[in-house]
């Protein structure tokens, strides 16, 4: 598990389109990250659309996974990495 799950109480996704923003808030210029592609179905633990900011129930949502991540549903696994600027690109 994350070590943010004990806290949050739920795993942390993001689409393809919104990768980008969490791993430049928090990752930026790192260059060891990996993207996991996830098939939905096979996640077998509910997953709520929330607000990214808790407290701004207008902020864009994103996927949460409330319980384990089963290897199972990992169907990919992709090098992300940094532009020269140490930023992600956006993903499509």
């Amino acid at each position: 598990m994350p070590a943010t799950y004990a806290a949050d109480g739920f795993v942390h996704l993001s689409t393809s389109a919104q990768v980008h923003l969490p791993a430049n808030r928090l990752f930026a210029g790192r260059t060891d990250l990996v993207l996991l592609r996830l098939d939905p179905d096979a996640l077998g633990a509910p997953v709520k659309w929330e607000p990214g900011v808790p407290a701004d129930p207008a902020s864009m949502l994103f996927p949460h996974l409330y319980g384990p991540l089963p290897v199972t549903a990992v169907t990919a696994v992709e090098e992300y990495r940094p532009d020269a600027d140490g930023t992600f690109p956006a993903r499509r």
